[in-house]
């Protein structure tokens, strides 16, 4: 609502101009206006602060001033009653100037009466309770469009984090299938493989037993003899067979440790290699050598001597008869390093991704005696034992595998 008395400010450096405005004002019916002056800039800057006026108007020109820098500084400064320029002469460049520093209205000094300044006096009052009821709800919109916006982005957060945590539960569940088909896939190949190599053994040891107990005379020594020889390598066999399950077992269980101990590196191969030579192949042959002259390490002696008869009876078994195996080790200050090359039938490109898999046979091996066990239990040592474990084959040439153990 318009106030009862409505105080307006002159702002005028010409006293006639301000007598011209009162009375003017005088004349506006119900006479409602209180009309004070300001003849300076300096005057007017101090009564515009203390916001007693409803009103102002503004001459353009006020000394070395001008209205319009009036007007600019008390906007900046927050003042919100309107302001309406009064100027000597009528032209578009000056309306847009004082619209555009803040002033709601123009009146042309000398053209205007009662009714149009009444008139332009209760519109910028009007105009400016407007303005400053847009400013704030303007104001209310923003601080509400923050607070919505905030909210926003915390439940694009919350979102984000159910996302992220659905995203790892889908994971875990690809994982845990993966798992379970992988474990499906090794139950299914030791089941296969297992009642092959059993068979195989057992149905070997079951024919020489009958066999033997047909060769009752002191010649047949030569022939019982050639059983009893099939009857204890299928026993071998088995028993090896038995021993890789049993170890694949015991890695699973964590019930197998790294636990070193110093001891004569060379010599423990020597023996190895020693204790080889019953089940190489006719004409093959093991060829050791030490590249150092250091020769003891601490490192875990038994899992050392399971890698070498691992590595050394895969050379054997897939290298033809009159093969040679080349078999390095060298200790150096913080490790110790071991080569096993072979001669042999080499691995398939295909298949080197699933070398070391349990229970994998490479698509040249499926008929040469294996369960596939012995390369994954060699990596399962060499993990244990913190090393690495390295190959490199080409088919029909060989394979060299390359072991390097740190040292305690």
């Amino acid at each position: 609502m318009m106030p009862e008395k409505i105080q307006v400010l002159l702002i005028d450096d010409d006293e006639d101009d301000f007598v011209i405005t009162r009375d003017i004002i005088s004349d506006i019916p119900g006479r409602k206006y209180t009309l004070s002056w300001a003849s300076s800039f300096k005057e007017a800057e101090e009564l515009i602060k203390q916001q007693l006026h409803d009103v102002y108007l503004i001459d353009f020109h006020l000394g070395a001033h001008d209205g319009l820098e009036l007007l600019t500084r008390a906007v900046a400064a927050g003042t919100k009653a309107p302001f309406i320029l009064l100027t000597g002469q009528s032209d578009i460049e000056t309306d847009e100037k004082a619209m555009r520093a803040g002033a709601l209205d123009y009146l042309v000094k000398g053209t205007f009466n009662p009714f149009d300044l009444d008139r332009s006096i209760r519109y910028s009052i009007e105009h400016a309770k407007s303005l400053a009821e847009i400013q704030k709800l303007n104001a209310e919109l923003e601080l509400r469009v923050e607070v919505r916006t905030q909210e926003l982005a915390e439940a694009i957060e919350k979102l984000e984090k159910t996302n992220e945590s659905l995203y790892e539960a889908q994971q875990e569940i690809y994982k845990a299938l993966q798992k379970e088909k992988e474990l499906h896939e090794l139950k299914s190949r030791f089941v296969t493989i297992a009642s092959h190599e059993f068979r195989t053994p057992l149905s070997t040891v079951l024919s020489s037993a009958s066999l033997i107990g047909k060769y009752k005379t002191t010649e047949d020594d030569e022939k019982r003899q050639k059983h009893v020889n099939r009857i204890k390598s299928s026993v071998s066999n088995l028993t090896t067979i038995l021993d890789d399950f049993l170890s694949l077992s015991r890695i699973e269980e964590g019930m197998i440790h790294n636990v070193p101990s110093t001891f004569n590196i060379k010599n423990q191969s020597t023996e190895i290699v020693d204790e080889m030579q019953g089940f190489l192949k006719q004409g093959q042959k093991i060829t050791y050598q030490h590249l150092s002259s250091h020769e003891t390490a601490n490192v875990d002696r038994q899992l050392f001597k399971n890698i070498l008869l691992n590595l050394l009876s895969n050379g054997s078994k897939y290298s033809g008869a009159d093969k040679e195996i080349l078999l390095t080790t060298k200790v150096e200050k913080t490790a110790i390093t071991i080569q096993v090359q072979d001669r042999g039938i080499g691995i398939p490109e295909a298949d080197k991704a699933h070398l070391f898999t349990p229970f994998f046979r490479a698509q040249n091996a499926v008929n040469i005696q294996g369960t596939g066990m012995g390369l994954n239990i060699v990596k399962r040592y060499v993990e244990l034992m913190q090393g690495t474990l390295t190959y490199t084959s080409e088919l029909g040439q060989g394979t060299t595998f390359t072991i390097t153990l740190p040292t305690n």
